[in-house]
C-alpha cells in the first residue's frame, strides 16, 4: 500500500504519542465518557482470553450500528458452530445495551483508541481471522495495521454523509490508501457508493445492498413487564416520543398539551436519547404543568400520570410495544434522525421531523408508501398525534411501515454471503455455493 505524506505523518504521530493517548483517556474518564473498570481495553488490553479457533472481529461505532450486527452474528454462529465473535464499540452506552443481547460465543470489548501501540497490543491478543467494519468510522492506524497483517477486511453497511465526503476530498491520497485496505464493501445507498468511488475504492470491490438495520430483529422486551404495564395503562390512548434531544422535548411537550385537549386521558411515554438527562427532562415536563412518573426511580404510571419519563437503557422494545404511535426523535432538531425500523417492525405508526439525513432513503420509502408522516413543528406534531390516535387512521400506516421493515432480510443475506466468501475455512454458503 502506498502511504501518502499526510497518512505517514498521522501514523508517525500515532506511533510516538502513547503518552498523549493516556492523557486523552484520563480526561475522557474524568468526563464520564469511559468505563473505569474497562479503561485498559481502550489501550488495547484484553479483559478476557481469546477463544480457541477461528475468530471474526466486528466493529461498530455505537448503539445502532452494533445492534444491526447481532442478526449477522447469530446467523453466522448457526452456520458454523465452531466460530467465535468479537464485537467492538467505542461508547459506554453501547456496551451496556449489548451486555444483555450478545449472541452465543460473542465477546464485547471497547475498541482501542487509534494509537499504534494500543492497536498492536489489541491485534496481538485477538488475532482475528476476519475483520468487519460498519458504517463510516475510518481509523487509519486500526485499518493499516489490520491490513498489514494480511487479515481480510470488509466494510458492511457503509454510510458516508455529505459532510464526511467533503472532508475526505481534502485528503484524496489518504482516502485512497484507506480504501485499499478493504477487500470488499457493501454500501447502504447510491450516494455513499459514489462517495466511496471518489475516495478511490475500486468499482469491482463495491456493491449497493441497502442498510443492515432493515434486517435487524425488533428490540426485545420483558413480556411479563409489558403485560403488567399494559394493565396499569388500561385503555388509555398512548404515544411515545423516542430518542429525543435537547430542544426537542419542549416541542414534544407542547404537542402533548395540545393533543390532550381532544383526548384528556392521553399518555405520553417520553424517552430521551441519553437517559442521564432524566433530571433535566423531568424538570421541563413538570415546569410545563404535567404530572410525571419516572421509570428510573421505579415509579409506575398512575391514572393521573400525563407523562411517563422512560429514562432507562435497553427498554425501547417495551415502549414501542406499549405505544401504537411513535414519534422518532433527533428529527425536529438537526441531529439527522434515528432508526425507524424498530417501531416499524413492531407495528407502530411513525411520525418524524424534517431532519432525517441519517436515514433519508428509508424515510422516503416510508413516506411514499404511507408508513410515516412528517411534521415540522409542535403544532404539526400535535395535529398528527390527534389524528393518529384514531385506530382507523393509524392502522393503515402501521401496516405499511411493517411491510417495509419486513422486506430487509435480503440485506442480511447478502452480508452473510460476503462474509462466508472471505472467511478462511468457512463452510458452504447457505445458498449452496462453496466459499472460495
Amino acid at each position: 500500500m502506498g502511504f501518502t505524506p499526510a497518512l505517514c505523518a498521522y501514523l508517525a504521530f500515532s506511533s510516538h504519542a502513547t503518552g498523549y493517548g493516556n492523557r486523552l483517556l484520563a480526561r475522557r474518564l474524568a468526563d464520564g465518557r469511559e468505563s473505569a473498570a474497562r479503561i485498559e481495553e481502550r489501550k488495547g488490553g484484553a479483559s478476557v482470553p481469546r477463544p480457541e479457533g477461528r475468530l471474526v472481529w466486528l466493529h461498530a461505532a455505537s448503539v445502532g450500528e452494533s445492534l444491526s450486527l447481532l442478526e449477522v452474528i447469530k446467523r453466522l454462529g448457526e452456520t458454523d458452530p465452531e466460530l467465535s465473535f468479537l464485537i467492538t464499540t467505542g461508547t459506554v452506552t453501547s456496551a451496556d445495551i449489548l451486555a444483555a443481547r450478545l449472541p452465543p460465543r460473542t465477546t464485547h470489548q471497547f475498541i482501542p483508541i487509534d494509537f499504534r501501540a494500543f492497536v498492536r497490543r489489541f491485534l496481538d491478543h485477538w488475532r482475528p481471522d476476519l475483520a468487519i467494519w460498519t458504517e463510516s468510522e475510518l481509523w487509519p492506524a486500526l485499518l493499516t495495521e489490520t491490513n498489514g497483517r494480511g487479515i481480510p477486511l470488509l466494510l458492511l453497511n457503509a454510510r458516508m454523509s455529505a459532510r464526511s465526503a467533503r472532508r475526505w476530498r481534502w485528503m484524496p491520497g489518504t482516502a485512497r490508501a484507506l480504501m485499499r485496505c478493504f477487500t470488499a464493501v457493501q454500501a447502504q445507498d447510491d450516494r455513499t457508493a459514489a462517495a466511496l468511488r471518489r475516495m478511490g475504492l475500486p468499482r469491482e470491490k463495491l456493491a449497493v445492498t441497502g442498510t443492515l438495520k432493515e434486517g435487524t430483529p425488533p428490540p426485545p422486551c420483558d413480556e411479563a413487564e409489558r403485560s403488567r404495564l399494559d394493565k396499569l395503562i388500561g385503555d388509555r390512548p398512548v404515544w411515545v416520543a423516542a430518542s429525543t434531544h435537547p430542544g426537542e422535548e419542549t416541542q414534544v411537550l407542547d404537542a402533548h398539551r395540545t393533543a390532550r385537549r381532544g383526548s384528556h386521558r392521553l399518555l405520553l411515554i417520553l424517552v430521551p436519547r441519553h437517559p442521564e438527562r432524566g433530571d433535566e427532562v423531568q424538570t421541563l415536563a413538570q415546569a410545563a404543568g404535567f404530572s410525571v412518573t419516572r421509570r428510573s426511580t421505579g415509579q409506575d404510571p398512575a391514572p393521573d400520570t400525563q407523562v411517563l419519563l422512560a429514562d432507562t437503557l435497553g427498554e425501547m422494545g417495551l415502549w414501542y410495544r406499549l405505544a401504537p404511535l411513535s414519534f422518532v426523535g433527533g428529527s425536529l432538531v438537526d441531529i439527522g434522525g434515528h432508526n425507524p425500523f424498530e417501531p416499524a417492525a413492531l407495528g407502530s405508526a411513525i411520525i418524524h421531523g424534517p431532519h432525517v439525513r441519517n436515514f433519508r432513503d428509508i424515510y422516503q420509502r416510508l413516506g411514499a408508501f404511507g408508513g410515516a408522516r412528517e411534521v415540522t413543528d409542535a403544532r404539526e406534531l400535535a395535529q398528527a398525534v390527534t389524528d393518529l390516535i384514531r385506530p382507523d387512521l393509524r392502522a393503515p400506516m402501521a401496516y405499511a411501515a411493517w411491510e417495509i421493515s419486513s422486506s430487509g432480510a435480503d440485506v442480511t443475506d447478502k452480508a452473510l454471503a460476503l462474509i462466508l466468501d472471505h472467511l478462511p475455512g468457512a463452510p458452504a454458503r447457505p445458498d449452496g455455493k462453496d466459499t472460495p
